[in-house]
């Protein structure tokens, strides 16, 4: 680490790719519809790779996915889907490949009933909560928020959004803050 570099929060590695996301996006509000839906997909790319391995893919994925766009991916044919997975630009992984389709069929059925933004919004109460985490091992992995996001979401027929997808989601998209309290990030986060 460069001693002139500014202090992030410990999960963040000195891969630029990562340093950019972690001081630009992660913890940030995010209250667009697109950018939430797009976040949502990734997160579930993520499950059980590292999250570097996402965004270093996030570029792809937006070639492919026409910038998320939703109608797109829920009109995916099979055989479109069986094409995608030949595509080493992207995680080939069938179940994730079928979820985002599926996922974007239940984003339609969601924005039909609900704004999307207030909806996902409503498990923090509307409003960021900040956390006051002094290091990385006072941050959970999963909260009663967290939680009760994945029920919904499952329930509205949505795949790889389990709890800690969820809080990983909402950590991302700013619902949550978590950057510790040494991150050059936190005071004008943690102010609101």
């Amino acid at each position: 680490m460069n001693p002139t570099d500014p202090v992030r929060c410990g999960w963040c590695s000195d891969d630029p790719v990562y340093q950019r996301y972690h001081d630009e996006e992660w913890g940030v509000p995010c209250r667009d519809a697109g950018s939430l839906f797009e976040m949502l997909m990734l997160e579930g790319f993520q499950a059980g790779l590292s999250w570097i391995t996402v965004l270093r893919k996030r570029e792809h994925y937006r070639q492919v996915y026409r910038d998320f766009d939703i109608a797109f991916m829920a009109n995916q044919s099979d055989d479109e889907l069986h094409a995608l997975l030949q595509d080493p630009g992207i995680i080939r992984n069938r179940l994730k490949v079928y979820g985002a389709r599926r996922n974007a069929r239940a984003w339609q059925r969601l924005c039909a009933d609900h704004d999307p933004v207030d909806w996902l919004w409503q498990f923090v109460g509307g409003q960021p909560l900040i956390r006051h985490a002094a290091t990385l091992s006072e941050i959970p992995a999963q909260t009663a928020e967290a939680k009760a996001m994945s029920k919904a979401l499952q329930k509205a027929d949505f795949t790889f959004v389990g709890p800690t997808i969820c809080y990983a989601f909402m950590q991302a998209t700013g619902m949550v803050m978590d950057h510790t309290a040494d991150c050059h990030c936190y005071p004008a986060l943690a102010a609101g």
